[in-house]
């Protein structure tokens, strides 16, 4: 992703129509400016041993070879240069990006090159701009430097800018919410990358230094061609050995834009279904449905067509789930409108009557509402259902006790939807205290603390829902506490651990924290991992989003996975 600059744009134009480009000026200015007018610079001393260029606004000229070629007006504009002979100082880098406009399109990748042109930052990129001279003087070759991640503590991606580099290790794709709209992923070293507030041992500092973004070359948003699509979108968790660019910088990142094909192993595959929760007798899911709404155009679907794309994938992970009881998050907050518009319309897929829903007797004032369907067939309410009316909550929880149709224990599930970590509005100690937590995580922790008195209050209570906080955070602290623990730590192992995906990094935001009495009875829990590792552009939304790319599966139906956990209940008296 380059989005390129007018100002530089309008430099180059500039000394275009001023004909200085060989091939625009005639015989006179090529014989100027040819083979025979040799440099005046090396290009490690344009790159210096900085952050930034010494000779900015100077004018130099430069030979290396041609590495990479991204001339094409969709393209970044330009190609870059390297020095076959480097120097010998390691804090130098012998690449160089030369801004040459749209018009040379006879300099290939293996040209030996003279460039004339200023050296500039540009969005901190050190680069030659503008171009009044491109001599291509006979061929050579650069071999791509080997680099392995992490780097090294202290050490920054600089001393390889313009470079040519190839990383021999197997890096893992561990972000691609960009990749529809700019062509970026960003893959990491030694595994995905992990929130620091989801588990010990992790450091944000670490994580920076493990990853590295991938470009696709381009200036384009919204590529018709989106890379790593083909034959499959890549998923996170996928891994890419051998992968060689050269490191541009932009937009406060270093950027490797690949000279060679990377294709990526399928090595997290798509599961076909949840993984297994053992003997169980009933159970029950967690899904955030990102914002199924019945009212077009609000936070959901934009039109008829998106939200028959949506109910579809809505629908398809449900019936995957095949739970007794699922706590629902971001349904619209409309009465039974659009939660009676998913059964109605799950039902139409698994049978007439398969599923019912619970009542909100308080679903607050927020947009979206939780609440909870059921198979009534399996499982059925005692008692009317509860919530809280605690002041801190904007999406008070649900609380229902079941018991099988068979009779037995009851158990009752508590669906939430704590307040999100955005910063709208957030002041004082509600602002982000820059320990990982976000905005809004003294709020939080009170919703907690009431959240573990309605608990105390009910049979063999399981506390589910997006809570907005990883794992070590303080409202699950505040919880663990009360006596709730989480099932999914118990029992998914580490690497499988998360449900969303933020920033790069992996971590567990919708949790099933079962208390003690209910603990006993829990025969296993799994993350259905069909939503946090797969490319946003597969989701239901028909703008920008390749129309060839949408599939009526379940997979993209959200950005959280789908929780599951099973329960081993004794049966009737």
């Amino acid at each position: 992703m380059s989005r390129t600059s007018l100002t530089r744009t309008a430099v180059a134009t500039a000394a275009l129509a001023a004909g200085t480009l060989v091939g625009l000026g005639g015989a006179a200015e090529a014989a100027q400016t040819g083979c025979d007018t040799p440099a005046t610079h090396r290009i490690a001393q344009v790159q210096g041993p900085g952050e930034a260029t010494p000779l900015n606004g100077s004018t130099v000229r430069v030979e290396g070879v041609v590495t990479a070629d991204f001339q094409r007006g969709d393209q970044l504009g330009g190609f870059f240069v390297q020095d076959p002979d480097p120097d010998d100082d390691p804090a130098t880098s012998e690449g160089l990006f030369v801004f040459a406009g749209t018009s040379r399109g006879d300099v290939k990748v293996g040209d030996r090159v003279l460039v004339t042109g200023r050296a500039i930052e540009f969005n901190g990129l050190t680069e030659l701009s503008p171009v009044t001279a491109v001599d291509v003087c006979g061929t050579g070759a650069v071999a791509p430097t080997a680099y392995d991640l992490p780097r090294p503590e202290g050490v920054s991606f600089e001393p390889h800018e313009g470079m040519l580099l190839t990383f021999p290790e197997r890096l893992t794709a561990t972000e691609h919410y960009q990749l529809g709209r700019y062509g970026e992923l960003t893959v990491s070293a030694q595994g995905r990358l992990f929130q620091p507030t989801d588990r010990p041992g992790v450091s944000q500092e670490a994580n920076d230094r493990r990853r590295l973004l991938i470009d696709d070359g381009s200036n384009r948003q919204n590529p018709p061609n989106v890379p790593f699509t083909s034959p499959e979108p890549v998923r996170l968790g996928d891994t890419v050995r051998g992968l060689t660019g050269v490191l541009g910088y932009g937009f406060g990142q270093y950027r490797l834009q690949p000279t060679a094909q990377a294709t990526f192993e399928r090595t997290n595959p798509r599961p076909a279904a949840p993984g297994p929760v053992g003997p169980a007798n009933v159970k029950v899911a967690s899904f955030n449905t990102l914002n199924w709404f019945t009212t077009l155009d609000r936070r959901g679907a934009g039109s008829p067509e998106e939200q028959e794309r949506q109910l579809t994938k809505l629908v398809a992970a449900l019936k995957g789930l095949d739970a007794d009881v699922v706590g629902l998050m971001e349904v619209e907050n409309n009465g039974d409108t659009a939660v009676k518009a998913l059964v109605d319309r799950l039902n139409a897929e698994v049978g007439a009557g398969a599923y019912s829903w619970i009542r909100h007797p308080n679903p607050g004032t927020d947009e979206i509402h939780v609440t909870l369907i059921y198979k009534p067939g399996e499982v059925e309410p005692v008692g009317a259902p509860r919530s809280s009316t605690d002041e801190n909550f904007d999406r008070p929880p649900l609380a229902q006790t079941f018991r099988r149709v068979s009779g037995g224990e009851p158990f009752t599930v508590i669906v939430n939807h704590f307040k999100s970590k955005g910063c709208d509005g957030a002041t004082g100690e509600e602002a982000d205290q820059g320990d990982g937590q976000g905005c809004w995580n003294p709020k939080r922790v009170r919703q907690a603390r009431a959240v573990a008195a309605l608990a105390a209050d009910v049979p063999h209570p399981l506390v589910i829902g997006d809570l907005n906080a990883y794992g070590t955070e303080d409202p699950i602290r505040t919880l663990e506490k009360a006596g709730l623990h989480s099932q999914t730590e118990r029992f998914v192992p580490a690497h499988r651990r998360y449900s969303y995906v933020f920033d790069g990094q992996s971590g567990e935001l919708d949790h099933v924290l079962a208390g003690r009495s209910l603990a006993r009875r829990v025969t296993g829990a799994t993350i259905w991992h069909i939503n946090a590792d797969e490319p946003l552009i597969l989701d239901y939304n028909t703008e920008y989003n390749p129309p060839s790319l949408y599939k009526p599966d379940a997979y993209r139906s959200s950005d959280h996975d789908p929780v599951l956990i099973g329960l081993r209940l004794h049966g009737g008296h």
